[in-house]
């Protein structure tokens, strides 16, 4: 009997795993229990019994009346009584924007084909020229030490140069007067200009972000796009967002700002239609220098003016910066980063209807239309900038290690350097294959809401790792601030980045699965639209998907079994190479997630929303499949270069164990413990086995960041400023003349040393090393030469600022 049960179980976990019709699954079933009443000869009453509960249960599953009757309506009944009540806010921002990738992610059974046939991001002829003109020239012109100690801005000549070649308007079509670059033009830029300063950065990416231009190019009226377009894009208008309120910070759906809708008196004529705003905005990115100010508030229509709706809701409206009662003067001084940041105030500041941005028929839209902007804005400025972060901590932090000689080795000689340069590497590699990969979707008219949220958290989290890492590296040189600091800046700036567009404890613990299990998922979001209705047909719609859904359960619970007992190898792979494995790992890890997720929507509930630890690694494991396969599409679409292949393992690596650890807290402190206990049964029957990347792969990952001639370094690189070598007193034009001297000049270092332990001579006080082996016979003279010049670069990069008192001293 036992051996019949077993079998049984065998049968129904194999139909689960091949995804088989209810009907043949069934077939199969009851050939299986068949098979092994004969094969083992048992008959009596328990096996009597087993076969009329087996025939009972597959009789009601496959006669579509019963299972409605007995199942799916009581079924229906139980899920509208657990469905959590959504809030509008929570409605609008799951509804907005599209499912991509993270849908098959979702799936537990990726089709990897759809992902490498996803074509990569490319710049055009005229995109590349852009780069290689105004934007190489704009980085020439920027001192930032000049610009965050001295000027506390940008100077003059760099805004007219932003004005003049119309970076504040790439987004922007060129019918309207802007540049209409792709998504990978518009990062390209913001990359670039990152690695030179960040005050340049974000004064260019936030008019292509979040913002006037962006609403109007998507909801704007033709009157309104004809007008205020052109002149943002030449920078005749610089605009801003004012979103954020002292009361209402990441909830901004609560904003307490409000319009009420009456007549009033504009520029000299009365009785105008418009709204009457009181508001107190903070944190508004070039509100000091904005002239067309973006602003969201509450619209409340007493009298019925626009209609029967007395409270339409959230809605977006434009003020010019000369409307009376507008306040935008004064700044905030976030962290030492003059970007230019401040406050927004009006008390009763009268603007006309026709200012509403997308008109009246978008008044109370206006949540939705920032979540729709949002779905594609933070999947491009953001990311940008981390990726431009984490490519320079790559390049100037391997160079630095090459350079710097304590104990008369380079200090990336030094396993503690090399573990530190090892997470710079491989994370600067995660970085910008998931940027190249979310840039691909964009400029194919995709906007992944989900897919922005784990850029934005991700990305700007490996921009404080890589920049944490790259100042433990530099040692005090890093924390010494002057001409000659390449990071301070940047460091200072970290806390901004984490903060701004969705606060990234927020982002991680309830928006990226908040929007991702219900959005990605196969069978929820349609489960509810037809609970929340009350059509005819709901319970036969129901009863489709709910049994759709459970075999989708149960195929993901047997696929997550199996595919860990088997080390991943029933998974497929649709690749050769020293990727093809983790292929097969991040399925499993697919089929994982499908699965815990189920789990926690089934026994949570309406309560997984304030469950936030389960969400945040929920999504922890989403986030770390799209990056993860975003690595092995890189290393793909790069004809798997042979030299790369250490920063993509450390990065594939790198993935698999955070998601393994994401999975195993998951289930170590679930809300019910048996129910975790049961779920790491299913998802690690052999324990917890991947680990973070091991030593041997960083160390590889180290040398080639201190290899001048790496290819590999070459292009994890790719696309941050490079000033001439030649140029005098630029940090990173010092760092490259040192590097690319270092190694003769260290192994001349070791002959003379060598030669000298050999004779048994010691180097005079004060004397100079290259003059004295020189003269000794050791070297050349033109080594003696050459070992002046590289000591005297190497010098220039070791070397930090110092100051007079009265150079500190704060100038009124």
């Amino acid at each position: 009997m036992v051996w019949i049960l077993v079998t049984l179980a065998v049968a129904i976990a194999a139909t689960s795993y091949l995804g088989l019709s209810l009907p043949l699954a069934s077939a199969v079933i009851a050939a299986a229990l068949l098979a092994a009443s004969l094969l083992f000869a048992a008959s009596g009453f328990w096996l009597a019994l087993l076969w009329i509960v087996v025939l009972a249960v597959l009789a009601v599953l496959n006669v579509p009346q019963l299972r409605q009757r007995l199942i799916s309506a009581p079924a229906l009944r139980a899920f509208r009584r657990m469905l959590p009540p959504l809030s509008d806010t929570e409605r609008e921002a799951m509804e907005a924007g599209d499912v991509w990738w993270d849908g098959e992610l979702f799936s537990g059974d990726p089709d990897w084909k759809k992902l490498l046939n996803v074509p990569p991001a490319r710049l055009s002829e005229r995109e590349q020229a852009f780069l290689d003109g105004p934007v190489e020239e704009a980085c020439r012109m920027i001192d930032d030490w000049r610009i965050t100690h001295e000027l506390k801005d940008l100077p003059p000549d760099l805004w007219d140069h932003f004005r003049k070649h119309k970076f504040f308007g790439m987004i922007i079509p060129e019918e309207y007067g802007g540049l209409g670059f792709s998504a990978a033009a518009h990062s390209a830029v913001v990359v670039k200009l990152s690695t030179r300063s960040i005050t340049a950065a974000v004064t260019v990416m936030v008019p292509n972000s979040l913002g006037p231009g962006e609403l109007l190019l998507h909801y704007g009226t033709d009157e309104q796009k004809r007008r205020w377009l052109p002149r943002l894009a030449d920078g005749r208008d610089i605009p801003c967002f004012a979103l954020t309120s002292p009361l209402a910070g990441s909830d901004a759906g609560a904003i307490p700002d409000y319009g009420i809708v009456c007549k009033g008196e504009w520029r000299g004529e009365k009785d105008v239609l418009g709204v009457r705003l009181t508001f107190d905005k903070r944190y508004i990115t070039l509100a000091p220098v904005a002239t067309l100010i973006g602003l969201a508030f509450r619209m409340h229509d007493p009298d019925g003016l626009l209609g029967e709706e007395k409270e339409p809701g959230l809605s977006l409206i434009l003020i010019p910066r000369d409307t009376p009662g507008l306040e935008a003067e004064r700044r905030h001084w976030p962290l030492d980063v003059p970007f230019m940041n401040g406050p927004v105030r009006g008390q009763d500041v009268f603007v006309p209807l026709d200012y509403l941005i997308g008109g009246p028929e978008y008044a109370g839209k206006g949540w939705r239309m920032l979540m729709e902007a949002l779905a594609a804005g933070r999947g491009i400025s953001l990311p940008a900038m981390s990726t431009g972060g984490a490519r320079m901590a790559a390049f100037a932090g391997g160079a630095y290690a090459a350079v710097r000689v304590q104990f008369n080795l380079p200090i990336g000689r030094f396993e503690g350097v090399q573990e530190a340069l090892a997470r710079i590497g491989g994370l600067a590699y995660v970085a910008a294959a998931a940027r190249n990969l979310t840039l691909a979707g964009l400029d194919q008219g995709v906007k992944p809401a989900v897919v922005s949220g784990i850029m934005k958290y991700h990305l700007t989290e490996i921009l404080r790792a890589t920049i944490n890492d790259v100042m433990d590296v530099q040692g005090g040189k890093g924390i010494v601030l002057g001409p000659k600091n390449m990071f301070g800046r940047v460091y200072q700036s970290l806390p901004v980045a984490i903060t701004v567009e969705g606060a990234n404890i927020l982002t991680r613990s309830m928006i990226i699965f908040g929007q991702g299990a219900i959005r990605c998922h196969p069978f929820v979001l349609k489960e509810m639209e037809v609970a929340s209705g009350d059509a005819p047909d709901a319970v036969e719609r129901f009863d489709e998907l709910l049994f759709a859904h459970l075999g989708h359960i149960g195929r993901n619970k047997a696929r997550s079994f199996l595919l860990a007992l088997t080390g991943s190898r029933l998974a497929g792979t649709p690749v050769r190479g020293p990727h093809a494995r983790y292929f097969q790992h991040f399925a499993r890890f697919s089929a994982a997630l499908a699965f815990a997720t189920d789990v926690s929507m089934g026994v949570l509930g309406g309560s997984l929303k304030r469950h936030e630890h389960v969400s945040a690694r929920l999504g922890d494991v989403l986030s770390y499949l799209y990056l993860g396969s975003a690595v092995l599409k890189r290393f793909e679409d790069q004809q798997q270069p042979k030299e790369d292949e250490p920063l993509m393992r450390f990065a594939a690596d790198w993935c698999l164990w955070r998601m393994q650890e994401s999975l195993r807290a998951l289930c170590d402190n679930y809300p019910v413990p048996i129910v975790g206990r049961v779920l790491k049964w299913v998802v690690f029957p052999l324990g917890c086995r991947f680990r973070r990347p091991d030593d041997r792969t960083g160390r590889k990952v180290a040398e080639l960041l201190q290899d001048p001639a790496s290819k590999a370094r070459a292009r994890l690189t790719r696309g941050i400023y490079l000033p001439p070598e030649d140029e005098v007193g630029d940090p990173v034009a010092d760092l490259m003349r040192a590097f690319a001297t270092a190694g003769r000049l260290q192994e001349l270092q070791k002959r003379i040393r060598k030669t000298m332990k050999e004779r048994n001579e010691a180097l005079p006080p004060g004397a100079d090393m290259a003059e004295y082996a020189s003269q000794a016979g050791i070297i050349s003279a033109d080594d003696a030469a050459f070992m002046k010049q590289a000591l005297k670069d190497m010098r220039a990069v070791i070397d930090v600022d110092d100051f007079a008192q009265e150079e500190l001293t704060c100038r009124k």
